[in-house]
């Protein structure tokens, strides 16, 4: 007859039911300060409920989803035992690729996948995924923590969330507004945000086997507290622009770079002329091209070089733009402008950087 007593259960296969439970206790004073009036419910059902009768005030209301993680720079919080910015840069990636179109952001879910729940860690992550949704608006109604064992090392974790937004039809931004004349509108980053990460760790940790406690005169801190710099949310910024001014277009600023992805809301028609004497990327980047010997070309098609989001506005809408944007505290300048799709920009994509940096 076997023994009970010896008989397999999931905790020595490596899953905790109980540490997953003392992670939903510790997160849930985090979640609640997320809370919008549209939310039904808390935390700990099977599924996060919003009340769709808000969209009621909207003549034809569009849904708009997006989601994301933040790549490798989980690794570099793991190595710095820092885990309550991951979840910021989480909310940013995924609330300003909805606001792109014009969405306001109004709910996230989060997925948290470790090696072995600590539950302090795993609320700390939460805690910064539910600082960032304050600070884009949006709610944080559910998520998941899942531990894998066997997949991940017991302090290895990975994050990824979705968020949903929502934009009234006729208000929707994208490449059908913007016309020759406009001008581009640059928006500071805050540093690398969440993206080329394999590349900088690649060229600063490996290829010059800087540690992550160097102190780095250049950035006045130490790489590591360079490197975990938050992602700017841009989100409510954004919407006070298009509430106050015409916007025709915005851009969020990631994988690919800024030409790459302010392409993406250019008409095949146009093409945006960028200055790269508009302004001085920040030292991380010189720092990373410097190191690496990248050349301009190559790091500029993988880092933001110092600007998150962009916006594309009429001539008129200039000023206003300006206006809001500083009394938002976000550094802004005319980066460029859209023009015809002719001669040289014809074998160009659909924008492009020209001259030196200052």
């Amino acid at each position: 007859m076997t023994d009970q007593s010896t008989g397999a259960t999931y905790a020595a296969a490596g899953v905790s039911i109980e540490a997953g439970d003392l992670a939903v206790e510790l997160m849930k004073k985090w979640v609640g300060k997320t809370k919008r009036p549209e939310v039904v419910g808390g935390l700990g059902g099977f599924a996060g409920l919003f009340d769709a009768s808000a969209f009621k005030r909207y003549e034809r209301p569009l849904l708009a989803t997006a989601t994301d993680g933040v790549g490798t720079k989980v690794a570099l919080a793991a190595a710095m035992d820092k885990h309550d910015t991951i979840g910021h840069d989480l909310v940013g990636m995924v609330v300003d690729d909805l606001v792109v179109c014009g969405a306001e952001p109004l709910f996230m879910t989060d997925y948290i996948c470790v090696g072995k729940v600590h539950p302090e860690r795993v609320a700390q992550i939460v805690k910064g995924i539910a600082e960032g949704c304050v600070l884009a608006g949006c709610a944080l109604v559910g998520g998941e923590t899942a531990e894998h064992p066997g997949l991940l090392g017991p302090d290895e974790y990975d994050v990824a969330g979705a968020g949903t937004g929502v934009v009234e039809a006729d208000q929707l931004l994208g490449p059908d507004r913007v016309r020759a004349g406009d001008v581009v509108i640059a928006m500071a980053a805050s540093g690398l945000h969440s993206n080329g990460y394999s590349l900088v760790r690649h060229v600063l940790l490996n290829q010059a086997g800087w540690q992550l406690d160097r102190e780095v005169p250049e950035f006045g801190r130490t790489l590591g507290e360079e490197l975990l710099e938050p992602t700017r949310i841009y989100s409510l910024d954004c919407l006070a622009l298009a509430r106050a001014t015409e916007i025709h277009a915005f851009s969020h600023v990631t994988g690919g770079g800024l030409a790459a992805n302010l392409a993406r809301v250019i008409p095949d028609t146009l093409h945006a002329r960028l200055d790269r004497g508009t302004w001085t990327p920040m030292p991380v980047f010189q720092t990373v091209a410097e190191v690496g010997r990248m050349e301009t070309l190559e790091i500029e098609k993988t880092l933001n070089m110092g600007i998150g989001m962009v916006a594309v506005v009429p001539q008129e809408s200039v000023d206003a733009v300006l206006a809001v944007l500083e009394d938002r505290d976000v550094e802004a300048w005319i980066l460029g402008d859209i023009v015809e799709r002719v001669g040289d920009y014809a074998k160009a994509d659909g924008a492009a950087l020209y001259g030196t940096y200052a």
